[in-house]
């Protein structure tokens, strides 16, 4: 008998997502594992326990993690999943450690093998394990979903003998894989879309799409870019010249989409107060970033609010589960295409090379200890997050000189390697 790979039901309530698919399902038995799955694991990504089951699954309970050698997971595992699981399990899942030391501290104490897929490196080898980029692709779509359905208008301008229907604007903030796919969902439905970032690459990537670029691009906008691909810390000067600029710009659109995120830190400020004031009744923000504190002043976390000049602000939680039958499915293939670089291809059984670079950026724990650098002491000086920067900092309204976005601190965080693509969720 080989040895097993366990796919649980994910317990959080707000996530729909499983991390196997009956393709995948398929492939990890080609690699010798006997693969289980917990009941109902894939009901609500549109998978039933019988499409797994042809796949060559057994079908199983939540007490079979006990044996297992694997675990995959969506989400981080709880305590008390973790009770259950036998030491030197490999856990491979979407760990989500900042500012969670304690639930680091967990894994390390259970003795499991944690990877933390987020930490992927985007090196051509790791392409097809990049989680961040195939559920931010998701979210991006979903977020002009979401936006139009909201906006409770049409998008594309019409024209017909009753007369003409203009088109929409949609603006996007942050040109990352979220912000890019935004961008072609927009154009594709028809409306007139500006994107803004403070990456110089990003502007080609823009108008490769058929939008238009908006930024104040001086010197400094030319050098903002760090060596992975990510946007960096602006001056307070920039940042004054970009918010005035991004403040007019917002005060004229039907649908804004922000997409920013810092690796370590709550998201940042880029819509205040004032701007969705100035906002014509009737328009939307979707804020992507809600999970993390939000860029849009205001944004509640699981709700869509409506303030007082009847603009919507859209905070959905886990947008790539709102499209769980499409997550699930990438999700799983990024699993595989990780899990089968770990597999000794003879013996066909799980040999974790520690040497790889794929495991040193991603190995969180291991052995019951803290291992990855940006960690390594959550078990003794609990991480203490540092607080989201206002709005009142990062933006202002239009009549006074408003800031733009802060960007990634320069503690290591997932060490990621270059890309053209920004920290916009992905």
């Amino acid at each position: 008998m080989g040895q097993t790979v366990f796919i649980p039901r994910e317990l959080d309530a707000n996530e729909p997502r499983v991390a196997a698919s009956p393709d995948t399902v398929k492939r990890l038995a080609g690699l010798g594992f006997d693969v289980v799955v917990e009941t109902g694991a894939g009901t609500r990504s549109r998978i039933p326990d019988e499409e797994f089951a042809k796949a060559g699954a057994a079908i199983g309970k939540a007490g079979d993690v006990a044996k297992a050698n694997v675990v995959l997971k969506v989400r981080r595992p709880t305590d008390t999943e973790l009770k259950g699981y036998k030491p030197g399990t490999a856990v491979i899942a979407i760990m989500d450690p900042y500012g969670n030391d304690a639930a680091v501290a967990a894994l390390a104490k259970a003795g499991v093998t944690a990877f933390s897929m987020e930490f992927m490196p985007r090196i051509t080898r790791a392409q097809s394990m990049d989680v961040l980029s195939s559920q931010a692709n998701l979210a991006g779509y979903q977020a002009v979903i979401d936006g139009a359905s909201e906006y409770d208008r049409a998008l594309p301008m019409m024209m017909t003998a009753a007369g003409t229907v203009p088109a929409a604007k949609v603006f996007i903030m942050g040109v990352g894989v979220a912000g890019l796919q935004a961008i072609a969902t927009a154009r594709r439905l028809g409306a007139v879309v500006t994107a803004t970032d403070v990456r110089p690459a990003a502007k080609e990537q823009v108008a490769s799409l058929g939008a238009k670029f908006l930024a104040v691009e001086d010197d400094e906008f030319k050098a903002a870019e760090t060596a992975g691909g990510y946007a960096k810390e602006m001056s307070k000067e920039y940042q004054a010249k970009q918010a005035a600029l991004t403040a007019e710009h917002i005060a004229k659109q039907d649908i804004v989409i922000t997409t920013a995120l810092i690796p370590g830190r709550p998201a940042p400020k880029l819509v205040s107060a004032a701007m969705v004031a100035s906002m014509r009744p009737g328009s939307v923000l979707v804020d992507l970033a809600v999970e993390r504190g939000g860029n849009v002043e205001g944004a509640e976390a699981g709700k869509v609010v409506t303030r007082a000049n009847n603009v919507k602000i859209v905070g959905h939680l886990n947008v790539p589960g709102r499209v769980a039958a499409s997550a699930s499915l990438l999700y799983a293939k990024n699993l595989f295409a990780f899990l089968e670089t770990l597999v000794d291809k003879t013996t066909k059984t799980l040999a974790i090379n520690r040497d790889d670079d794929l495991v040193k950026a991603t190995m969180l724990t291991d052995g019951g200890k803290v291992v990855h650098p940006a960690f390594a002491k959550a078990d003794q000086q609990p991480h203490v997050e540092p607080a989201a920067i206002p709005a009142t900092t990062m933006v202002a309204d239009a009549s006074a000189k408003p800031a733009a976005k802060k960007a990634a601190p320069k503690k290591p965080a997932a060490p990621k390697s270059p890309s053209s693509k920004s920290k916009g969720i992905a």
